[in-house]
C-alpha cells in the first residue's frame, strides 16, 4: 500500500503547526519549508477543516493551528480523512463479483488482515510523536535559528 502525496503533506502541515510555537501558521510559510505550492497545501487543507484536524483563521492576520492538540491527532485519523481508498486487491472493491473465490478466498482474509495491522500502528502515533522525535524539527522548517537548537 501506498499513501498517496496529500497524505504525506497533510502529516508535514500538522507537523509544522505543532512545531510552531506561534499561535498560527502561514501557508506561504508551510509551502516555502517544504518546497511546494500554496495551491497544493490549500486543497490538502480542506478535508483536514472539515474534519476539525485544522482550524482555519481568514484575513490578513489570519493562518491555521490545530484543531486539537497534537497528541490526539493520530496518524490513523489523518489517513482516514486523506485517503479515497484502502482496497488493496479487486476483491476488496464493491464490485468484485468476478472473482469465483470472493466469498471464500484466504488472500482477501489476510490482506484485510494487513490492512488491519497497519490501521493499528498508525493509530499508536500521534502528530506529537512525530515532532518530539525530532530536537530539531524547529530549525529543519526555519521556525528558529541554528544556534539555539540543541546538540544532538
Amino acid at each position: 500500500m501506498r499513501l498517496t502525496r496529500q497524505t504525506n503533506y497533510a502529516m508535514r502541515i500538522l507537523m509544522y503547526c505543532a512545531a510552531n510555537e506561534a499561535p498560527l501558521s502561514r501557508i506561504g510559510e508551510i509551502a516555502k519549508a517544504y518546497s511546494v505550492s500554496e495551491l497544493f497545501l490549500f486543497k490538502i487543507l480542506q478535508p483536514l477543516t472539515k474534519s476539525g484536524l485544522i482550524h482555519s483563521v481568514r484575513g490578513r492576520n489570519g493562518g491555521i493551528r490545530l484543531g486539537r492538540e497534537a497528541d490526539k491527532i493520530s496518524l490513523l485519523d489523518v489517513v482516514k480523512v486523506t485517503e479515497d481508498n484502502f482496497a488493496m486487491a479487486e476483491c476488496f472493491e464493491n464490485d468484485a463479483s468476478e472473482c469465483p473465490l470472493v466469498d471464500s478466498c484466504a488472500l482477501n482474509s489476510a490482506l484485510r488482515k494487513a490492512l488491519g495491522a497497519f490501521f493499528d500502528v498508525l493509530a499508536e502515533y500521534s502528530i506529537d510523536d512525530l515532532v518530539k522525535a525530532r530536537p530539531s524539527i524547529n530549525f529543519l522548517l526555519g521556525l528558529e535559528e541554528q544556534s539555539t537548537v540543541p546538540a544532538a
